[in-house]
């Protein structure tokens, strides 16, 4: 598929412009990629990101990283507002901004800019308040702490569609001898290979496959003792170690009463 180029501030001649808009629960933009890279904040709502190199999650006022020129898939779960900033590649590279897709945590500070500079203008005048406002929006971003709510893809065909496989239904109860049938390798050169495309287990990355689509199934209101059955975790409070321990809190707290 063929990327499309849909920045429509592509050619403004300012470090970053912001803009807001709301969604419909389910509504998905086919594969396309920007000229700037967007730092996309979901300021309510679940929003998932697909690309050839794997998909991430996005949590309730948390935000994704997509640099520029990435071709990637973009979803909606439940209805969301999303907070764009659209930043060109010379400021990003000057902030050292990943050159991957990387899901980060948003500071209370990061969202009240982000919240002000959608009434900034594009042309805003960089010396002054409005340009001030911008430049510190810009380091904030870069200050953001990154979070591991990634799936990577591997490389090697029959691997990369049994993970795209898994990634629709996962679940734990989905073996290394499941997969090892799926793409026809012994069981030595499945684990030799998968670490080597991923960087990580197949254990570590089902694991997080399932963290993923427990992060979109709660943030849509699901009940905890439901996902954690369905992702064949032995018990709620199993499941709810895992989750604390991988992405910092127990999901009771994990997502926001309220979302501004």
């Amino acid at each position: 598929m063929r990327a499309t180029e849909i920045d429509p501030y592509e050619h403004t001649p300012r470090d970053a412009v912001v803009t807001a808009n709301d969604y419909r629960d389910g509504q998905h933009f086919a594969l396309h990629c920007h000229l700037r890279g967007q730092f996309a904040y979901a300021a309510c709502g679940v929003i998932t990101v697909f690309t050839d190199q794997g998909n991430w999650v996005v949590p309730p006022q948390r935000a994704i990283w997509v640099p520029a020129g990435v071709p990637h898939e973009m979803s909606m779960n439940g209805p969301v507002t999303m907070l764009n900033t659209y930043i060109r590649p010379s400021a990003a590279a000057r902030l050292n901004l990943p050159a991957h897709c990387q899901v980060f945590g948003v500071s209370a500070l990061l969202r009240q800019l982000l919240i002000r500079a959608t009434d900034v203008p594009a042309l805003y005048a960089e010396e002054q308040r409005e340009g001030h406002l911008m430049a510190l929006l810009l380091h904030e971003i870069a200050d953001m702490p990154p979070l591991s709510l990634n799936a990577p893809l591997p490389s090697e065909p029959r691997l990369a569609h049994a993970c795209r496989n898994l990634l629709e239904q996962p679940s734990l109860e989905i073996g290394i001898d499941d997969m090892t049938r799926q793409v026809g390798m012994s069981r030595r050169t499945f684990t030799r290979l998968f670490r080597q495309q991923t960087g990580i287990s197949f254990v570590e990355w089902r694991q997080q496959a399932c963290l993923l689509t427990a992060v979109v199934r709660l943030g849509n209101g699901e009940a905890i003792t439901r996902v954690a059955t369905d992702l064949g975790y032995s018990s709620p409070s199993a499941f709810t170690s895992v989750f604390r321990r991988v992405l910092g809190e127990a999901p009771s707290r994990y997502f926001p009463k309220e979302v501004s």
